[in-house]
């Protein structure tokens, strides 16, 4: 039905906003419990429209996974400690994003290998999937990056070199370059892997390596992070 994937794709799109918004609410003690609401909301709306897809064929292996991932989580939010809670939310934001960006992975895959009608790949439904999935790739890696700084496996000083910043702009100039392109050639494979490649890899890098680790230690002592509002 049409408009039933008129509404999956908005709940993945709405989705990942929200994984966003989420994750840049962690970066102030005073709307680090808003953030935590959005990225709830962000992983529900990623679940009810994986529920809603028609071609589910059984519940069976869904529920499992509802389960597994429910007790896990549970488990999580009783037994970690408060202090190492940035740590945990990060890495929860990491899984959740990673899980909607590979949605929309899945769901290009099936048309441009011929599961579904490549027809249907419209531009308004490519547009949606490529915004799920840049914004999903890229809260993965930042949010790992984000969960290594926390953790000390990462050094937590933050990565500032010659250029930076032209450099950065650059690379978000062309991520929205392929996007864009993207949208009104659908059918462009290798354009694509790029896109996802450079989300992956470098945008999330880039965004959270330039942080230092005083910025997320921050949220343990509540001490308000000067700049960030």
């Amino acid at each position: 039905m049409v408009w039933q994937t008129y509404i999956i794709e908005f709940s993945y799109l709405l989705a990942s906003i929200l994984f966003i918004l989420g994750l840049k609410g962690l970066s102030h003690p005073e709307t680090a419990k808003r953030g935590m609401h959005m990225a709830e909301f962000g992983m529900m709306m990623a679940i009810i429209g994986t529920l809603m897809h028609f071609e589910i064929v059984s519940y069976t292996w869904i529920i499992v996974g509802l389960l597994l991932g429910s007790t896990l989580g549970a488990a999580m939010g009783v037994w970690v400690p408060m202090t190492a809670m940035p740590q945990r939310t990060a890495l929860s934001h990491a899984f959740g994003a990673f899980a909607a960006a590979l949605v929309g992975i899945a769901e290009y895959y099936s048309y441009t290998h011929g599961f579904k009608p490549l027809a249907e790949l419209g531009q308004v439904k490519m547009g949606a999937m490529g915004f799920e999935i840049m914004l999903g790739s890229l809260t993965t890696t930042g949010s790992l990056i984000a969960f290594g700084k926390l953790q000390g496996i990462v050094p937590g000083k933050p990565l500032v070199y010659r250029g930076q910043n032209i450099f950065n702009m650059t690379l978000l100039a062309v991520t929205i370059g392929l996007f864009i392109y993207l949208i009104f050639v659908p059918t462009a494979v290798i354009p694509f892997y790029m896109l996802l490649g450079l989300a992956f890899v470098l945008l999330g890098i880039t965004i959270t390596s330039g942080q230092g680790i005083e910025l997320f230690n921050r949220l343990r002592s509540r001490e308000p992070v000067v700049g960030s509002r």
